[in-house]
Parts: C-alpha cells; structure tokens; sequence
C-alpha cells in the first residue's frame, strides 16, 4: 500500500507541475505570438543554446535584426558546431546588411556569407543552409563574396541532395543569366517531379507572370489553390505577384486582408510584409 500511494503521489505531481517552458515557448513561435514566446524565454533564470536560439529567432522574426544577430551570437558561441544557429545567425547579418547604412551593410554581409558557409560547412546536407547560401552567392556582389559560378556549385551541391531543389535553384540561376527558356525547363521539371509541393507550383506561377504569360500564370495559381485550398502562402504569393505586376489590385487587396486573417506560420511571409504590401496596392 505504501508503495502504491506513493507512485500515486508522484503521479499527482508530475500532472500539476508546470509544462516545459522552451517547449511553451517553441509552441507559441510556431503560432507566430513571437512576443508572447519572448515572455516566456526572457523570464529563465538560466539560459543555454536553445533558449538563446529561439530568442534569437523571435527577435528575427519581429524585425529587430541587431538583436537577433547579438542573442544568436551567443546561441552559437554555446553550440559552436550547430549548422542550425549558424544558418540562423547567417540570416540575421543578411537582413541587417538589407536594412542598414551602406557604411555598415559591408560587414553585415560579410558575416551573413560566412555563417552560411559555416552552417554548410557544419552540415553539407543541410539543404536549407545550401539554399540561402546559393541565394547569397547568386544576389550579393563579388566584392561581398557572391559570384554565379559558386552559385553553380552550391546549385549542384542542392542536386546532389534533392533533384527537386536542384532544379529550382537552377531555374535561378538561369533567370539570373537571362536564359529564360531554360529556367521554365527547370521550374516544369521540379514542379512535374513533386506534384505535391504546392510551393513548386507558385515559383512556376510567379515565373511566368514575370514574363507576362498572365493565364498560363492563373492556371498555375488555380493548379495550387486546389492543391492547398486556403493556404497562406498560395494566397500572399498570388497577391504579391499581381501587385508586382500591377494588375488585379482589387483581388489582391482582398486576398492581403484574407491572409491577414489567417492562422500562419513562422514559415509564411511575415504580417508586417502583407502590411507593406497592401499599402502599396493601396496606392500608399
């Protein structure tokens, strides 16, 4: 009996005791309440890697990029082997190279490139880490580190790992080229080979929007629709393209109030994008 009421005590215990806060606060960051997941990270009385790693991620997320880069600073200094905080703290340096002075977007970008190739270097099958990484060398100029040719390489890396992606980014870096034609060949390919992936269907969308091929562009975007009925990202994709475009701004009015009414995530574009977006199709 003694041992009975005992297992029961702890098993009364165990039920009242407090849920994991890092595992409350990553489940707030996943339903984009970053302030509300900072409340709870900033209360710890100690602070290791992976509470600094989501602080960090909060902070990115809500726009405050010196503060990312600082708290994920020291997420990487507590886990210098994580190809994760590296890609992380790569992207923080990039949105501060994005938003700063050009007397301090220099080194930004200079640490956002060397945290990627550490992220790879950490981890080569890292694809998301090989994603932003093609996406630096691709955009950012040579005297910043970027150059077409190491995004060739990084492209075929992607390849190597993922014929989907691989496709995709060679899409990119055929667009960049002004090799047009080829670049549909690659989105057709990577669209054909992972039909499900709604987001392969958008990037081919978008593409050939861009190129003025407006109904070939709406089949695709309905082909998506259907695929994920009220997707966020279908929804801001499609919105983001007309107003690019600058047609159908009156749908795409719409469709930014609708995917500011949506339950998103942290891998969806940010509200604050939506915002800028919308005032924008509002003449703004």
């Amino acid at each position: 009996m003694r041992l009975a009421a005992i297992t029961l005590l702890c098993g009364l215990l165990l039920a009242a005791a407090p849920p994991d806060d890092l595992a409350r606060a990553r489940k707030l960051y996943s339903y984009t309440d970053y302030d509300g997941s900072l409340a709870i990270l900033q209360k710890l009385p100690q602070k290791d890697a992976p509470v600094y790693a989501l602080t960090g991620q909060n902070f990115f997320m809500l726009g405050d990029y010196k503060k990312a880069t600082e708290i994920l600073e020291k997420a990487l200094a507590g886990d210098p082997e994580n190809s994760d905080y590296a890609l992380w703290l790569g992207r923080a340096y990039g949105r501060r190279a994005e938003t700063s002075s050009p007397f301090t977007a220099l080194g930004s970008a200079t640490k956002a490139r060397a945290n990627f190739e550490k992220a790879v270097r950490l981890n080569p099958r890292n694809l998301e880490a090989l994603s932003d990484l093609f996406e630096y060398y691709l955009e950012a100029p040579g005297f910043v580190g970027g150059g077409l040719d190491k995004a060739a390489r990084t492209a075929d890396q992607m390849n190597a790992l993922d014929a989907v992606e691989g496709h995709w980014a060679m899409a990119r870096l055929a667009e960049k080229k002004k090799e047009f034609g080829t670049a549909e060949q690659h989105l057709q390919m990577a669209a054909q080979m992972a039909p499900q992936q709604v987001g392969k269907l958008l990037d081919l969308a978008r593409f050939l929007g861009k190129q003025g091929r407006y109904q070939e562009s709406e089949e695709h975007f309905k082909k998506a629709e259907k695929l994920a009925p009220n997707n966020p990202r279908v929804i801001f994709a499609r919105a983001d393209t007309y107003i690019q475009e600058g047609r159908n701004l009156d749908t795409a009015r719409k469709l930014l109030k609708q995917y500011l009414n949506a339950q998103l995530s942290p891998d969806d574009p940010p509200r604050a994008e939506a915002e800028k977006l919308l005032k924008k199709a509002s003449g703004g």
